[in-house]
């Protein structure tokens, strides 16, 4: 009973002190609110109602008021930036680093700020210069970061490499994916410098980085083929199945070459006919199609096409199997076929994309870097339709 007794004393007190703090930070916030310029209601009120050059205007008048409101010149200088006004908002993040006054935490966070302004602006030497002063403190993991943006832009590689392990000892997640990616853009430049031993030292170092790496082994069985060894070159491309087989329309005209080569088509063939049936795709259809017609005749390759669109029917695949089917026909169906052909390949030619699956940038080539986020490997190496083709 003693027990219940004291609970009964406790709450209230509880509630009481709990009533009286509130109090203290309404009355506290209400002679904070009344100290502020009435422009920096109004700029909030601007920004609410999403009408940014207004607000930059209140702001610039609190600004005015009192020089001394740091977070309202770091709100400035990005308003300023995120318009496209960089010399502006360069301005304010430089006179913020003008002031001898300015913490610490303060001077990092406004030099943080002032490179990403030169960023935007593209002047990548001045943005560099200043995010490497940020070697410590709260900032520097993010000025780490948008060096490698930096170098990659500038496709220094060698620096987007390092960048990206110090990244990861500052406790960053892996960019083993990069630093892959990154090895294998060193080996294109030594490829195009007819250096092969370097290329191959390259795919090696991507490879270990990343087993996974598609590209480093399409690229080794390029060093391969360009030596002569095809069968290297094959067994290589092969691999891509095991690895990741969205990416095989990337080598079955490389495989159907070097066959060719070895005088091995029938191995071409069969090998591709395989894979239209295993991973249906317009892309291996059109390789296989055009092998398979030439090694084993129209009606082999009209039985493939037909195949592919029972199992995954679309335009393309359309376009495809009515030209096999006009191969074959006679007078006056072979005039219709290829009149049906011709206007749906004229509506689709346009169609079919590859498409990033970041930010769905869309390209006629497929790229290993996005043009649109610059994500690395989020294009799926196969060109799809809209859902909605009449766009």
């Amino acid at each position: 009973m003693d027990l219940d007794f004291w609970w009964l004393l406790v709450i209230p007190v509880a509630f009481a002190f709990g009533w009286m703090a509130a109090r203290y930070d309404l009355k506290a916030l209400l002679s904070e609110s009344a100290n502020l310029p009435r422009s920096y209601f109004r700029g909030l009120n601007f920004l609410l109602n999403e009408q940014p050059d207004q607000a930059i205007d209140a702001f610039i008048e609190v600004v005015k008021l009192d020089p001394e409101t740091i977070e309202l010149h770091f709100a400035l200088g990005n308003l300023f930036r995120r318009r496209g006004e960089t010399d502006r908002a360069i301005r304010v993040h430089q006179n913020l680093l003008s002031r001898s006054d300015l913490p610490v935490s303060e001077r990092d966070h406004a030099l943080y700020e002032l490179g990403q302004d030169f960023l935007k602006a593209g002047l990548l030497d001045r943005a560099e210069e200043t995010f490497k002063q940020l070697q410590s403190g709260d900032y520097a993991l993010g000025a780490q970061r948008a060096l490698l943006t930096i170098y990659e832009i500038e496709k220094d590689w060698v620096k987007c490499i390092d960048t990206a392990k110090h990244l990861e000892t500052m406790g960053a997640e892996s960019l083993d994916k990069e630093i892959a990616q990154f090895h294998c853009e060193l080996a294109q430049e030594a490829l195009q410098q007819k250096k092969p031993d370097e290329a191959r030292r390259q795919l090696g170092l991507a490879l270990k980085a990343n087993p996974q790496n598609v590209r480093a082994t399409i690229l080794t069985g390029d060093v391969d083929a360009a030596a002569g060894a095809h069968e290297s070159a094959i067994a290589q491309w092969r691999r891509v199945e095991d690895q990741n087989a969205t990416y095989l329309p990337l080598v079955a005209e490389k495989i159907t070459k070097a066959c060719e080569a070895l005088g091995r088509q029938g191995e071409a063939a069969d090998l591709l006919t395989t894979w239209v049936d295993r991973y249906p795709s317009n892309d291996l259809l059109d390789v296989a199609y055009q092998h398979v017609a030439a090694l084993r005749g129209q009606d082999a390759a009209h039985a493939l096409a037909r195949a592919q669109m029972q199992k995954s029917p679309n335009l393309a695949g359309m376009t495809r199997l009515l030209e096999a089917q006009q191969e074959t026909a006679e007078e006056p169906r072979r005039g219709e076929l290829e009149l049906m052909r011709s206007l749906i390949r004229q509506r689709t030619k346009n169609l079919p994309r590859y498409t990033c699956q970041n930010c769905g940038f869309r390209a006629r080539l497929f790229y290993w870097q996005c043009p649109g986020c610059s994500g690395w490997e989020t294009y799926a190496p196969r060109r799809v339709e809209p859902i909605n083709a009449s766009n």
